[in-house]
This record gives structure tokens, C-alpha cells and sequence, in this order.
């Protein structure tokens, strides 16, 4: 099984970021093609796609949203999403072909799976600049209509960046908004996931940490933060947040680790399939544990 994920992974990221390349709204032959390509993929498992299109900056953007439907506790539902957008200087193999990736593979394992809640699984647009924070993301939208509707987002797992490793000593910096005194608690090598939550999104951090451990032996990194802390900001786990949602940012820390972070080397190649496959195995282990 760990084969073929891997070779599915290499696959997906090797399609949008390889193939496709760059993704932004100025060059909607690419979104075009994102998008066929990641409803392709959903379709092929049986899941019935849906289309969430909104106005970004005077222009149309569109979120894609699978859902499975829970037994006994459907309204309340737990959220796996990523980003397919990138900015334009980068094919975005790490930022966020990754995330985009792994969010296929684990629809994929848990397609025949029957949880008490709802899974769903959202394709963001426009997390990057010049959208994010200008309440013209996808996952904005997407968080807003949600309380708009009033559902129960027990807990939303964002998967930003998830293909970049390091095992040297001092591959991995601390944030740079973390004091001083602090950084000796922090890992010194690239080697981990991390699974950053505010803090009021606690409770989903350690569910998702006890159910990652039973399927990956990738090392985790868990950590809740106060908001203050910029970086923790920076995916669209805070879309959420802002909504009053518990949710996580899945990341193998992006520019605190990887150096081809928004440019033109953040290539397929420079991606550490096996582990991105130890990451697929944790967060899909961690979905079954919180849609019980």
C-alpha cells in the first residue's frame, strides 16, 4: 500500500506542479487546468464534486468540495482542505501540489470509510498573495459560509507544504515572533510534521496528535499558540479561526525549513515522497480517530 501512495503522490505533484506549473487567476488556463485535474481524481473514487465559486478581486474563483456523508452524527463535520494556488514566480511543487496531494491520497484511503461524522474535503483558491487576508481567499469564503449555515466544523485540518525534509542539524529555524528564551524548546532539524493550533483549538490538536501517532512513525511536532504569533497566520487554518472554528495548520514548516519557499526551485524533485507518505498514513489515521 505505501508503494502506491507513493507513486500516487509523486503523480499528483508531478501533474500540477511539473505539468501545469504556476497557478494564478492571471493564467486561468492553469487554474483551469488544476481544477480538472483534482475533480478528475475525486470523480475517478465516486465522489460527487461540487463547485463553490465566489468574486475575488473582480474575478471568479473556485473552490472544489467533496463530502461523505457521517451515520449518526452527519451535521457535524471535520474538514481536510488545501490550497491549489500559487504565486506566480513558482511552480509550487512544496507550496502547495504537497498539501493538494495529500488531500487526494487520504480521500482516497478513507473513501470507503464510515464515520459518525461528516468528512469533507475542500480544494482552496486563493490563499496566496495578492488575496490572503483580504478576505478574497478561498478558505475565507468558504469559513464564512459555513457560519452563515451555522454547521458544526467540529475541527478543520489545513495541509500547507508537506513534501520537504531535513535531517541535518540546524535545517530548521524557529519563528522568528517566538522569544528567545523559548527557541531551546523548538526543533533544531527538519526532520518532523508540525501541527500548529491557536489556542482555543487545543482539544483538536491532541485528538489529532493521538490519532496521527497510530498510523504514521513520522515524527510530530504538536504545538498551540497564541495568534500573536504571526506565522501560525499564514495558511488558511486562520480563516477559521476568524470564524470561531477549531483548526489546525499541517506543515513541514514552509520558509523556517525549505529554501526553495515561492521560487522557481520549488520543483518536484527537491520532495521527499517517503515521508510525504508516512504524513498521508498520519493524517488519514487521525481523520478516522476524530470522525470516530
Amino acid at each position: 500500500m505505501c508503494s502506491e501512495i507513493e507513486q500516487n503522490l509523486r503523480l499528483h505533484v508531478d501533474r500540477i506542479a511539473g505539468l501545469i506549473g504556476p497557478r494564478t487567476l492571471e493564467r486561468p488556463k492553469t487554474i483551469q487546468a488544476t481544477l480538472g485535474y483534482i475533480k478528475g481524481q475525486w470523480s475517478g473514487m465516486g465522489y460527487p464534486v461540487r463547485d463553490e465559486s465566489y468574486e475575488a478581486m473582480g474575478e471568479i474563483a473556485t473552490n472544489l468540495v467533496v463530502e461523505k456523508q457521517g451515520t449518526k452524527q452527519a451535521d457535524e463535520i471535520v474538514l481536510l482542505g488545501a490550497h491549489y494556488d500559487t504565486v506566480w514566480s513558482t511552480p509550487g511543487a512544496d507550496d502547495n501540489a504537497s498539501g493538494v496531494a495529500v488531500m487526494i491520497e487520504v480521500s482516497r484511503l478513507l473513501n470507503d470509510h464510515c464515520g459518525t461524522r461528516s468528512a469533507r474535503y475542500v480544494a482552496f483558491a486563493c490563499e496566496e498573495m495578492p488575496y490572503f487576508s483580504l478576505h478574497a481567499m478561498g478558505s475565507q469564503y468558504h469559513a464564512r459560509q459555513s457560519r452563515k449555515r451555522n454547521e458544526k466544523l467540529v475541527g478543520m485540518l489545513c495541509l500547507e507544504m508537506l513534501g520537504y525534509f531535513r535531517d541535518e542539524l540546524g535545517s530548521q529555524q524557529v519563528p522568528a515572533s517566538i522569544p528567545q528564551i523559548l527557541h531551546r524548546f523548538f526543533p533544531k532539524r527538519g526532520n518532523f510534521l508540525a501541527a500548529v493550533g491557536n489556542l482555543p483549538s487545543w482539544k483538536l490538536n491532541w485528538a489529532f496528535r493521538r490519532g496521527f501517532k497510530c498510523g504514521s512513525q513520522l515524527p510530530l511536532f504538536s504545538i498551540v499558540l497564541p495568534e500573536k504569533i504571526s506565522e501560525i497566520r499564514r495558511s488558511d487554518n486562520s480563516s477559521f479561526w476568524d470564524q470561531g472554528y477549531p483548526a489546525l495548520m499541517l506543515t513541514d514548516t514552509s520558509f523556517l525549513r525549505n529554501p526553495n519557499y515561492h521560487r522557481q526551485s520549488d520543483t518536484p524533485e527537491t520532495l521527499d515522497y517517503t515521508r510525504m507518505t508516512e504524513v498521508t498514513l498520519g493524517v488519514a489515521a487521525a481523520m478516522k480517530r476524530l470522525l470516530r
